[in-house]
C-alpha cells in the first residue's frame, strides 16, 4: 500500500507524542559508549538559505549539547546534492561524518544514472527523516498574475523561465509536471545550487517564476516579495491558509514534498547509527526547535530506524517511477 508523506508526517508526530521514540536521557545515551569523543561533521548537499541547510543548522547546536561534542556543518553544494552525497558515500563509516541531504538523494540515481556517483541503498544507512515540507510556485510581485490558472495563460503569450534548486530536487520535478507535462508549455527551467540561490533568483526579477519548497520563498512571501499561487501539499498548510494546493487546482496526482534527512556511509556501527537516530528524535521534540522549524515553515518528522528504512525505500521507488513518467533528464 502506497502511504504519503503526510501519512508517515502523522504516523510519526503520533507515535514521538506518544514517547515511544527518542526521549532518550543523557544517561541512558551515554552507556552506549565512548562515541563520540570529536567533533561530528554533518555535510549538507546545499548552500546556505535553503530548507535542508535552516534544518541542519536548527539541530546541529542541539546534538552537540545532547552528544557534548562539537557538531559542525559543512556545504557541499552541486549538482543536486550529488556532490555532497558523493563526499559522504568516501568518508569513513565512523560515525564522525553524516549527509543531510533532502529529497534529490532519493531521486538522483534515477535521473543521473550512473553519474549521480552514489547509490541510496549500496552506499548508505538511513539515520532519520528531520523535516519535510511541501513545494511551491511563486512569482515575482511584478508578474500580472494572482491565481495559477492566470499563469498558465500569461506564460502561453509570454517567453518565461522559472528557478529552481536544481535538477532533480523535488520543486523541479512539480514544476516539470505542471508546466510540461500538464500544460504542454515550454517555460525554461534554470537550476541553481540550492533553494536559498532559487528563491534570491526570482526575489531579484532574474526569472520570473520560482518552484521551491516551502521555506526557500515563505519570509518573501510574509514581505509582499514574491506571490505563491500553489502548494503542493494534500491539504492547505496552515502557515500559507489562502495558497491552494495543486490537488484543488484540478491535478490530483501532485502530492510532493520536499524532506531533509540524515544519512550515514555504508558500514558506519549499528550502535552508533542508533544512537544518533535516538539523539535526533530527542532534539526534535525539544520545543524550541519546533518553534524554530515552525517560523521557517518546516514540518517536524522523525521516527525510529525501521520506520526511517521503511520510507526512504518507498520513497527511491517512488521517486523513480515519476522521473520514467515525465521523462526527465538532465540538460
Amino acid at each position: 500500500m502506497r502511504i504519503s508523506v503526510c501519512d508517515v508526517y502523522s504516523y510519526f508526530y503520533k507515535v514521538l507524542r506518544l514517547g515511544l521514540i527518542g526521549g532518550l536521557s543523557l544517561l541512558a545515551m551515554n552507556a552506549m559508549g565512548a562515541y563520540p569523543d570529536k567533533p561530528i561533521k554533518l555535510v549538507v548537499g546545499f548552500p546556505p538559505g535553503g530548507p535542508t541547510d535552516m534544518t541542519a543548522r536548527i539541530i546541529a547546536p542541539k546534538l552537540g549539547e545532547l552528544l557534548k561534542q562539537s557538531v559542525f556543518i559543512e556545504n557541499k553544494a552541486g549538482a543536486g546534492g550529488n556532490v555532497a552525497a558523493q563526499v559522504v558515500a568516501n568518508s569513513p563509516p565512523d560515525g564522525y561524518t553524516f549527509l543531510v541531504n533532502s529529497a534529490a538523494f532519493a531521486v538522483n540515481p534515477a535521473l543521473y544514472g550512473a553519474a549521480a556517483g552514489y547509490s541510496p541503498e549500496k552506499n548508505f544507512v538511513p539515520v532519520v527523516f528531520v523535516s519535510t515540507q511541501a513545494n511551491v510556485i511563486s512569482v515575482n510581485e511584478s508578474v500580472p498574475v494572482k491565481t495559477l490558472a492566470e499563469l498558465k495563460e500569461y506564460s502561453a503569450k509570454n517567453k518565461l523561465s522559472y528557478s529552481s534548486p536544481g535538477y532533480g530536487t523535488t520543486p523541479h520535478l512539480t514544476c516539470e509536471n505542471v508546466f510540461r507535462l500538464q500544460w504542454k508549455q515550454d517555460i525554461n527551467h534554470i537550476p541553481y545550487k540550492g533553494a536559498g540561490p532559487a528563491s534570491m533568483a526570482v526575489v531579484g526579477g532574474e526569472t520570473p517564476i520560482a518552484c521551491t519548497a516551502v521555506a526557500g520563498v515563505y519570509q518573501f512571501s510574509k514581505q509582499g516579495k514574491v506571490r505563491i499561487l500553489a502548494i503542493s501539499s494534500e491539504k492547505r498548510s496552515p502557515n500559507l491558509p489562502d495558497v491552494p494546493t495543486l490537488v484543488e487546482l484540478g491535478y490530483p496526482q501532485i502530492k510532493d514534498y520536499t524532506w531533509s534527512a540524515m544519512m550515514a556511509p555504508i558500514k558506519t556501527p549499528n550502535d552508533i547509527v542508533l544512537k544518533m537516530n535516538q539523539a535526533v528524535n530527542t532534539v526534535l521534540q525539544m520545543p524550541d526547535v519546533r518553534e524554530q522549524m515552525d517560523k521557517a515553515g518546516l514540518v517536524v518528522m522523525g521516527g525510529n530506524l525501521q520506520q526511517t528504512n521503511e520510507y526512504m525505500g518507498e520513497e527511491v521507488t517512488r521517486w523513480s517511477a515519476i522521473v520514467k513518467a515525465l521523462g526527465a533528464k538532465v540538460e
